[in-house]
């Protein structure tokens, strides 16, 4: 195990080339641990001279939990009633420029999906000094009238979060369908991660904690427009989880954002469109300027 101290808490990560390269940190979404970040993707990252580090959100994977916390209300979460909150996506931003402090990195190019994506906007606006560029892929700014999902997807999540040991990986399988698309939707692979994510670390409570962070966040749209990196915006037209519109939003609120839209996909990261995503990531991180 490779466990950074960060933000008082203990981070599980991992890494890909050189650490004396420039840094692309990896933030993963809700309820996610960091092997969903394919490796090929992180070693094509790699490869083109990049030190590249993914790693477990708190209350996921071999990350420091919160059990003692328990199971939030997300209902009241949801009617504004943040009393129950264990923590935020200031937080877990916070958690993300401890690993970096931790791994004596100074300035990174920051990338994140769906919660990740969150996270990674609200690094980026804590500490603007220290990130490049910024990658937002199936996101939302927080904003309540943009990027909300379909009731169909809230019911399968509700149903993720409850599920015991004996269910879990049906569970997951079937939250997995729920979000993703006909088009790219992998049952083989998909049944393989979440299996090997169960294995690795099974922690139901933690999903719902980062539920209660993300469904609790503030609107980030006025501090998005002061964002001043280069920043891609990455979503599938046919996300049910996060509607487009909150990639939209994200692309519109910040300062010559670019948006890249997928037809087809959802809520996922196909294998197909890694070589499409990697380079679209490559060509963002160019446009930012070399730090001095």
């Amino acid at each position: 195990m490779t466990q950074a101290q960060s933000n008082e808490i203990e981070l599980e990560f991992d890494t890909f080339g050189d650490s004396q390269r420039p840094a692309i940190i990896l933030i993963m979404g809700l309820g996610q641990q960091m092997i969903a970040w394919p490796e090929p993707l992180c070693n094509g990252l790699a490869s083109e001279g990049f030190y590249v580090v993914r790693f477990d959100n708190r209350d996921s994977g071999l990350s420091t939990k919160f059990e003692s916390f328990g199971v939030p209300n997300i209902l009241a979460g949801l009617s504004g009633d943040g009393s129950g909150t264990p923590y935020s996506l200031v937080d877990m931003a916070d958690d993300t420029v401890g690993l970096m402090d931790y791994l004596d990195i100074k300035t990174a190019h920051v990338v994140g999906v769906s919660m990740g994506g969150m996270i990674a906007q609200q690094a980026v606006i804590d500490s603007p000094d220290r990130f490049l560029s910024m990658c937002s892929m199936i996101s939302s700014t927080g904003a309540r009238d943009v990027g909300q999902p379909s009731a169909e997807v809230v019911a399968a999540l509700m149903r993720l979060g409850g599920a015991d040991n004996g269910n879990a990986v049906e569970s997951s399988l079937e939250a997995s369908k729920a979000i993703s698309s006909r088009k790219y939707f992998d049952q083989m692979t998909e049944r393989k991660l979440i299996t090997t994510s169960y294995e690795r670390n099974y922690c139901p409570g933690g999903f719902m904690r980062q539920l209660m962070a993300t469904v609790t966040a503030s609107d980030r749209t006025a501090q998005l427009r002061e964002v001043l990196i280069p920043t891609l915006v990455i979503h599938g037209l046919a996300d049910r989880l996060v509607d487009p519109s909150g990639g939209i939003a994200t692309a519109k609120a910040i300062p010559d954002a670019r948006l890249l839209a997928f037809e087809g996909m959802a809520h996922e990261l196909p294998v197909p469109l890694w070589p499409e995503i990697r380079g679209a990531i490559l060509a963002n991180i160019r446009r930012a300027a070399v730090p001095g």
